[in-house]
């Protein structure tokens, strides 16, 4: 067999009876054998296209002779007709088969019993966070926040903490090398005091929640890395009175009515007079001498408080004649384990999805 020049325009077949009759036959086979719609698109234009040989009989008819062109016509016409009528068949029957398949391949059972997909959820100790600090903003005060690696004049001698102070040890707090740049991992929210009022002035009212870090051994009780809010009121007027009454609301707000604060003396570096403060025992509500939760004594310990130390105040530029503040702070993972009774420290660290999820409906 000679080689063609692929590109060489193809010649139209002789048009008679017998030729046409079998290009109808030869189209209706490669119909039949088509299996999917995409074949059946490959044998139309094998057999219907343009270089088709169907294609190209009817195109030469212009070519022949007068009297010889009706005759060509009708043979040519009738032959696409037939064609074009089983392919026509054909298309409808692969068209209801694909459908059919579609329909089996994309059913979906309503009776079936639907695959159960864990929901995540946000850590309880983040949920324990915002609702602490909506209180505060449902009381008018903001929120404000603070650098957790935190100069060591913020977070020790803006807050009259002496050079020699134990909690400035090494063996309290985690220091940031190289020394000399005097930074630390904050110990407290506290730091956040000299920020806020340094930047805003008084009259202020702000909630500082955030995280904080100490040198403590993981344990049933403590963390290295754990959570705090801190409150400060700074004005003209203020009293222990406005501290405790604030308390006393933050407390029935948080763990429900009936929830009061008492406090007692101690010593803050930052506040003068400071105080304890603990709250009413959520379990037995001061009525169970053997409460394992408070110990019998109907309280709990849950941090401190106090006015705001008149140095702390100077150091921030501000006249101890003309304002006076209270502060106070509490750790948040420590409110967590009584208002949701949770035993151990240790389940909201360790990553247990199972732990998170029972947290995520707020009651």
């Amino acid at each position: 067999m000679s080689s063609q020049d692929p590109t060489a325009e193809a010649q139209p077949p002789e048009i008679t009876q017998e030729a046409v009759d079998q290009l109808v036959e030869q189209a209706v086979e490669a119909f039949a054998a088509a299996s999917t719609l995409e074949e059946l698109k490959q044998a139309r234009l094998a057999h219907l296209g343009d270089r088709a040989p169907l294609s190209l009989a009817n195109r030469s008819i212009g070519q022949l002779p007068k009297e010889q062109k009706k005759d060509a016509g009708r043979i040519v016409g009738q032959a696409k007709g037939r064609v074009g009528q089983v392919l026509a068949q054909r298309e409808e029957v692969l068209q209801a088969e694909r459908a059919e398949q579609i329909l089996r391949e994309e059913t979906v059972d309503v009776t079936a019993v639907p695959a159960r997909r864990p929901v995540g959820s946000r850590h309880p100790v983040e949920l324990m966070l915002q609702r602490m600090s909506e209180i505060f903003v449902g009381l008018g005060w903001e929120i404000a926040e603070g650098p957790e690696v935190e100069a060591e004049w913020f977070n020790f001698d803006a807050l009259n903490f002496d050079a020699d102070h134990p909690a400035r040890a090494e063996a309290d707090t985690f220091y940031v090398e190289p020394p000399e740049r005097n930074l630390v991992i904050r110990t407290h929210t506290s730091p956040v005091q000299a920020r806020a009022l340094l930047e805003r002035g008084a009259p202020l009212y702000v909630a500082v929640p955030g995280k904080v870090g100490r040198t403590d051994e993981i344990d049933a009780t403590h963390l290295p890395v754990f959570h705090q809010i801190e409150g400060l009121a700074v004005d003209r007027g203020l009293t222990m009175a406005h501290l405790k009454g604030t308390l006393d609301r933050f407390a029935r707000e948080l763990f429900g009515e009936g929830i009061t604060t008492r406090l007692r003396p101690n010593f803050f570096p930052f506040t003068e007079p400071s105080a304890e403060m603990d709250f009413l025992c959520t379990v037995c509500r001061g009525e169970d001498a053997s409460c394992r939760t408070c110990g019998g004594t109907g309280w709990i310990e849950w941090g401190g408080c106090g006015m705001v130390n008149p140095n702390v105040l100077r150091a921030c530029g501000l006249d101890p004649e003309v304002y006076s503040g209270f502060a106070f702070g509490m750790g948040v993972e420590r409110a967590m384990i009584f208002r949701n009774q949770v035993g151990d420290l240790r389940d909201l660290v360790e990553g247990d999805a199972r732990f998170n999820t029972n947290f995520t409906v707020e009651v």
